[in-house]
Order: C-alpha cells, then structure tokens, then sequence
C-alpha cells in the first residue's frame, strides 16, 4: 500500500508529487531493506539544477539538509533538499513528499547518533517528466 493524499489537497502535479510508503518501514522509522527509495517531490522547477548535476555525472551524491526547526514544524514548511556533488553544494533540487518528512528526519537523527556523516545517498533518475532524485533510505539502517 502506498502514501496517498487527495488530488485536490496537493497542488503539485501528479508526476511530481514525490514517492514514499510507510508500509517500507519498520515501526521504528528504520527502513526494512537495503533497497528502500524515496522520491522527492516539486522537481520541476529544479530542473535546470539537476540537469547541471546530470551533466557533470557525479556519481555519489549525497543529500544537504538540516533538521527541521520547530519553527518549520509549526509552519509546516516542506522540507527543502539540496545535493552534495563532488565538493559543491547545489541549489534546490526538490522537497521531500509531505506527510513522509519524518522518515527522513528519523533517518538524519540515526546517522547522527552513530557519528556518521547526517548524508542520505541520493541518485538522478530520469523520467518523461525529466530529472527526480531519490533518497536511498535503504543505506540509512
């Protein structure tokens, strides 16, 4: 079963809506496998950024994000995300689906407690709808 929300309640466009379930997780927010994805939404005004990303075929891409702020909680802002490519930082490249930010947030907390990098491998897919990233939850375990 996927995460879905009604089509009237989301403004974006069907195809950039992002992807992501909870059924892939364990109570605890920990993915249930290696292979777990999480596709960012409100790509489509990013594109001229991950097409620059594309073209300089960086292969470990990882995500830019700091934890949400109580500020951004109250608000309910989205969870903006940018990339690590190479030894650059880019602008924008999506936000993470609404209601699903605590997943990533669960994730960034659990690479802290273990004193890794607070870094979610990330990797370009392209789509009809051009470029998406996808967080690769799966590493995060």
């Amino acid at each position: 079963m996927a995460f879905f929300t009604r089509d009237d309640d989301n403004p974006l466009p069907k195809d950039d809506r992002g992807t992501g379930s909870f059924n892939q997780y364990k109570y605890n927010l920990l993915p249930s496998s290696g292979r777990v994805t999480l596709r960012l939404a409100a790509s489509n005004p990013c594109q001229d950024e991950l097409q620059k990303v594309a073209d300089n075929g960086e292969d470990n891409l990882e995500t830019a994000i700091s934890r949400r702020s109580i500020e951004d909680e109250r608000t309910d802002a989205p969870m903006v995300i940018r990339l690590f490519a190479g030894s650059r930082v880019t602008g924008i490249v999506g936000t993470v689906p609404r209601g699903l930010e605590s997943i990533v947030d669960e994730a960034l907390s659990r690479l802290d407690k273990r004193g890794q990098k607070v870094r979610i491998p990330a990797r370009l897919a392209k789509t009809r709808s051009g470029w998406r990233v996808d967080l690769l939850m799966g590493q995060t375990r």
